[in-house]
């Protein structure tokens, strides 16, 4: 019988809070385990294994983070929709410093999970960028600089890389506003 309280959401649940404060892109069964104050054989029972456990964070995170991008564009467009997604992607990033790095990865094409959740993701940019008339390769091409341009900063900043007396905010908004900028006047070829 299972022990009260124990589930696979509950435990994939506790391993990305683990993560986010150990700001690592791993956990260990152990320590897990400990958290619940049961041994390591009664985790195997809700996940397979490290590999089952870290698959659970990411397709987690990977809807998390869309859900929230989602949410920051409803009844926005264009320009406002690219500000409110960014600012909650980088929101998002910095209170979940260890479960950001599983969500950059492309979907493993043979998890069906997996793809979906990455769809789902890339679904809600290309429609705030369909908002900007691109569609097709010039969305992916869109989509491509615009990750780039959020990823480059998150990482950088979660990674302890801005150290200037400049207030981050302030170069956050800068990079954001660069983004608008370009995404406004993108051309169709």
């Amino acid at each position: 019988m299972p022990r009260a309280g124990l589930s696979t959401a509950a435990v994939v649940e506790r391993a990305a809070q683990l993560l986010d404060e150990q700001g690592s892109e791993s956990v260990s069964l152990a320590d897990l385990a400990a958290s619940f104050g049961v041994k390591i054989p009664s985790l195997y029972k809700h996940v397979d294994g490290v590999r089952g456990l870290q698959r659970g964070i990411m397709l987690s995170a990977k809807s998390d983070l869309t859900a929230v991008m989602e949410q920051a564009a409803v009844g926005r467009a264009r320009d406002d929709a690219i500000r409110g997604m960014a600012v909650a992607y980088r929101n998002w990033a910095l209170r979940h410093p260890g479960q950001y790095p599983l969500t950059v990865r492309a979907p493993v094409q043979d998890d069906a999970d997996d793809v979906a959740v990455s769809t789902a993701i890339v679904a809600v940019v290309f429609t705030v960028l369909s908002g900007y008339g691109l569609r097709d390769d010039d969305a992916v091409d869109a989509t491509r600089f615009l990750r780039s341009a959020l990823h480059g900063f998150v990482s950088l900043e979660t990674g302890g890389a801005f150290e200037l007396p400049v207030d981050r905010e302030r170069s956050f908004s800068k990079l954001v506003e660069s983004v608008v900028t370009a995404l406004a006047a993108w051309r169709n070829d």
